[in-house]
């Protein structure tokens, strides 16, 4: 792509972005989406908006709910972490599938998007509070590359960052997401991929889902089981936040 049309590209993205995050984050009156994986046959059933008989947002998995406004994931969520190859802030060319061995959170933000960048603190503290189970925390920035750059300067940031610029749409895709940010992956040491929530993280939804991760690594849960648990717990956790008049982004 010539650079003149790819910087037409990302300024049409990033405008998009802060419209959607303007929109989606800050008049929000409901709980932000949620996609907790559930066993196999109901996994291409995509989150909906939350509605005071759906708080959590949360796809039944009898594929009752409706899907959101802006359509259904360009692909179905996939089971494993796909090999998407991206540069980090150096330039050098990373494999998310590089980082698998250990308990993995794969978040998609952008430095123009406020609820992602008010995660990246509790994404710090997560790699620490979970270093002994080799937690690994990436962060895939769909952003202009100086902008990421200038971000970072002013704002530590102590796990990986890989640069999306005009490939991150692509990148997202291939986890079955569209234009929505922020989102975070969750998958396990071997990359079969546990949940993925929509929206900002809170901490007791990071904390279940990386519980459920240990139980499964012990084989004390199957992958099955584990989809089913978080998807009821995450389902309880937003349904107490709507009824506590939390306002979600």
């Amino acid at each position: 792509m010539p650079p003149a049309s790819r910087i037409l590209v990302m300024v049409l993205v990033a405008l998009a972005g802060v419209l959607a995050g303007f929109l989606s984050y800050r008049n929000a009156r409901a709980p932000a989406s949620i996609v907790a994986l559930a066993p196999p046959a109901a996994r291409a059933v995509p989150a909906a908006p939350a509605t005071a008989d759906n708080p959590s947002g949360l796809a039944g998995t009898d594929g009752s709910t409706a899907p959101p406004p802006q359509g259904p994931p360009a692909r179905p969520i996939p089971d494993t972490v796909p090999d998407v190859k991206m540069p980090d802030l150096s330039g050098q060319q990373k494999s998310l599938r590089d980082f698998l061995g250990h308990p993995l959170i794969i978040n998609f933000w952008a430095t123009w998007c406020a609820p992602c960048r008010r995660e990246i603190p509790l994404l710090q503290q997560l790699r620490r509070a979970y270093q002994g189970d080799g937690l690994t925390v990436v962060g895939i920035a769909v952003d202009f590359r100086t902008a990421v750059a200038d971000y970072v300067r002013r704002q530590a940031i102590d796990y990986p960052l890989l640069i999306g610029e005009d490939s991150g749409l692509a990148a997202a895709e291939q986890f079955g997401m569209q234009t929505v940010l922020p989102f975070s992956v969750f998958a396990d040491a071997q990359g079969h991929i546990v949940a993925l929530k929509i929206g900002e993280l809170h901490r007791d939804e990071a904390d279940y889902i990386l519980g459920t991760m240990r139980s499964l690594a012990a084989g004390t849960l199957t992958l099955q089981e584990a989809h089913a648990g978080i998807a009821q717990r995450l389902r309880e956790l937003a349904a107490e936040r709507a009824r506590a008049g939390v306002k979600e982004s």
